[in-house]
């Protein structure tokens, strides 16, 4: 699946409206192929992204959270030591801020 779309369940402080909606619109663009939809898929975009929202929601509240919540630093953390760690094993490129 796509690499960017983040984990978005057990964060302190939660999840908020935005993420999920951020999330939905990545995974809807990313199923359909595309960033920007014609006028005559607009509505069936808006839709898709709409019920990705609401079946993500629905699914995080039902969520038992086990373990410590996670933060968005050490999330950010944890990727750029993986980042780095790929870098290394490749030779090349630089982290990204």
């Amino acid at each position: 699946m796509c690499r960017n779309i983040r984990i978005l369940h057990n964060f302190e402080p939660p999840t908020t409206p935005d993420e999920i909606h951020a999330a939905a619109l990545q995974y809807v663009r990313k199923v359909s192929g595309t960033t920007r939809p014609s006028l005559a898929n607009q509505a069936a975009f808006d839709a898709a992204v709409a019920a990705v929202v609401a079946a993500t929601t629905t699914l995080l509240h039902g969520l038992e959270a086990r373990g410590t919540p996670r933060t968005r630093e050490g999330e950010a953390a944890r990727g750029k030591a993986r980042w780095a760690q790929r870098v290394a094993r490749t030779g090349g490129g630089t982290p990204r801020e």
